[in-house]
């Protein structure tokens, strides 16, 4: 469905990209910054919960199929996918669905009490709301990543190298996860699932 979407926009002059999980990490990384470049107005995804993504600029969320229970509809997930608008002060999310499952109003009962804290902290203490400006970095080069993926690059790893680089590229993703640099950890946990399967 995400592919006939992003044809059908296509067709409307809509400027799309599509994301799915078999993009690697770079070229992915390439798109998002395409999108808050505006080269692209709209980005169709599957799955986009495990990819960190930290967009400020996105506006709006459609999620479609809502009702299809599921683990990427359960209330967590809805939260989560829902959340990719949450940096923008205007941003809407809308679920498209037939009925409104328990995932989907749980999921917004939880935005809705998030939002009532949020704006009673902002009144009490004279606070308005202002959108996050992030700057769009310039595009990364695999080499500048971390010495470790350099090792991850030799043709041939004894299985002792393997498993002692994918426990320090473990330890990387880790530390850049608690940085926050979501694009890093993503790349490196795309390395070491390469080195899993070679």
């Amino acid at each position: 469905m995400a592919e006939e979407l992003s044809a059908y926009l296509e067709e409307q002059n809509i400027k799309v990209a599509y994301l799915h999980s078999d993009i690697q990490t770079l070229e992915r990384q390439d798109i998002l910054d395409r999108l808050r470049g505006g080269e692209y107005d709209v980005l169709v995804g599957i799955n986009l919960l495990r990819e960190g993504l930290d967009l400020p600029e996105v506006s709006l969320v459609a999620i479609l199929d809502a009702d299809k229970e599921g683990f990427l509809r359960s209330e967590t997930s809805l939260i989560q996918t829902m959340g990719r608008a949450a940096r923008h002060v205007e941003a809407e999310v809308i679920m498209y669905a037939d009925n409104i499952t328990k995932s989907m109003s749980e999921a917004i009962d939880e935005v809705e009490r998030r939002r009532n804290i949020q704006l009673k902290y902002n009144k009490k203490y004279h606070k308005k709301p202002i959108g996050i400006q992030k700057q769009i970095r310039e595009k990364l080069v695999d080499e500048e990543i971390t010495p470790s993926l350099d090792l991850a690059k030799k043709e041939v790893l004894l299985p002792d190298e393997k498993e002692d680089l994918i426990k320090k590229l473990r330890k990387e993703m880790k530390i850049a996860a608690q940085d926050l640099n979501f694009e890093r950890a993503a790349m490196i946990r795309d390395q070491i699932k390469s080195l899993k399967i070679s």
